[in-house]
């Protein structure tokens, strides 16, 4: 089955904590920090796998997640970094972040390979937080946390050009005459339910890619007919070919037929509405000729005829779409009349159009939207001070830049330990009210 679109959750791996030890030798009694870093988490990496075409295998596995790095160990020892996760999909594939929609990226064009989520970097361990006031400091950092994302995945096929028109009007005929491409042909209502895709190859040397894009209705933009799964795939071409029964065996319009459908595409991307357009008025060979109607007898005893009704179909069509500068091209997919003239100015058109690939643009950057903060800091009891610390670079900075004399600033460093889990850990060690708490020099006394 063709699946063009999955849902999936991925996470990063988590970097190793710091470890916290000092040196233990003989005949070294106070030895110095020595607490290795922890490795780096695995990385979430989409590639692009040209051998690919659907999204299947997301359909069957949904979570994917990268290792997290090994926590540092003692005497410098560092952890192991995390392996990665790459994630290969088909090229034209649409990542997008689930809950808003919004694009991360677009697997087409120049990118190839994306790193989706970073793994959390490692942690260092408390060799690296000794200075001449703090010789043996008693915390590391933590590593940093993984990152998670539910993802939609949509892959939107790339084409030069995009048939599209009413199920049953003849584009699966034209694209297996046109190209190598072999879709399931017959003579009922949605035969092509899959997007397939194929490559034009004219006698000058020039071609083009083809998508032959499945039968859309009336309420398609409203998914009507699976007409969301059906337009997506228009949405990078750069041009599209219009079939249309112009012998009405399905007893419709073909005017009318030409006006849903370009309702129904503005609706959807009011862009597609604008895209260059040809018509390729279909099934000529099944054209019945009628000869105009005779309504009068002019003085000489000859027939008048009615020239205001236009009985040719062709020229029906011709007259309402060539004045506004959409080409007409008969054909018959079946005999091959008329394909060539048709391919042949295609050709022309594409090289007046910018050749370079449509790519949807980014609009969720996860590596600033999950940023985190992980400075670290460590919450002890001194047992021979009878004091509770807090400690780390992340305090000390704090304290650089905050006035602890105002009640302002003193209430604004409340609300940072709080909103930090600090507070938590020192009523996690059991502090009371009355008891001290003490930072780089600040003593204060504790209360709710």
């Amino acid at each position: 089955m063709f699946a063009d679109r999955a849902k999936i959750y991925v996470r990063s791996g988590k970097g190793g904590d710091g470890h916290v030890s000092f040196r233990r030798e003989k005949y070294v009694p106070d030895g110095g920090p020595d607490g290795g870093d922890g490795g780096n988490g695995g990385s979430v990496i989409l590639q692009v796998d040209f051998g690919k075409n659907t999204l299947t295998d997301f359909r069957h596995i949904r979570k994917y997640c990268a290792e997290n790095g090994e926590d540092g160990g003692k005497k410098n020892c560092r952890g192991k970094n995390g392996k990665d996760i790459i994630l290969k999909v088909p090229e034209g594939t649409v990542v997008k972040e689930a809950e808003s929609g919004k694009v991360i990226v677009d697997m087409s064009g120049d990118t190839k390979e994306y790193v989706l989520l970073k793994g959390g970097r490692g942690g260092n361990g408390n060799q690296h937080y000794a200075t001449a006031s703090m010789q043996a400091p008693k915390y590391a950092q933590p590593g940093q946390p993984s990152r998670e994302l539910n993802l939609f995945l949509e892959l939107k096929l790339i084409a030069d050009v995009g048939l599209i028109g009413f199920p049953n009007v003849g584009k699966s005929t034209l694209l297996s005459r046109t190209t190598n491409a072999k879709p399931e042909i017959a003579n009922y209502h949605f035969t092509t339910i899959n997007p397939h895709l194929g490559v034009v190859d004219l006698k000058d040397g020039r071609g083009f890619v083809m998508a032959d894009i499945p039968g859309l209705i009336e309420g398609a933009s409203d998914g009507a007919g699976l007409g969301h799964q059906f337009l997506r795939h228009i949405e990078r071409t750069k041009l599209l070919i219009h079939v249309v029964d112009a012998a009405s065996t399905e007893g419709r319009d073909p005017i009318n037929d030409i006006e849903t459908i370009n309702e129904e595409l503005a609706r959807y991307n009011a862009d597609l509405a604008s895209r260059k357009q040809v018509i390729a008025a279909n099934k000529t060979d099944a054209i019945i000729n009628t000869e105009p109607e005779a309504v009068d007898i002019d003085e000489n005893g000859e027939l008048v005829y009615d020239t205001k009704e236009n009985t040719n179909p062709i020229e029906k069509i011709r007259s309402e779409y060539e004045p506004l500068g959409i080409k007409v091209f008969p054909i018959s997919a079946v005999s091959g009349e008329g394909i060539e003239d048709l391919l042949y100015y295609v050709a022309d058109v594409l090289e007046t159009i910018d050749t370079k690939p449509i790519v949807f643009e980014q609009e969720f950057d996860p590596e600033y939207e999950l940023a985190n903060n992980n400075e670290p800091y460590s919450v002890y009891f001194d047992n021979d001070t009878k004091e509770y610390v807090i400690e780390g670079p992340r305090i000390e900075k704090m304290l650089g830049y905050t006035n602890l004399d105002s009640e302002k600033g003193f209430a604004f460093f409340q609300k940072f330990l709080k909103e930090n889990g600090m507070l938590d850990e020192l009523e996690a060690l059991g502090i009371k009210e009355g008891d001290t708490v003490r930072m780089y020099g600040f003593s204060f006394d504790y209360y709710k």
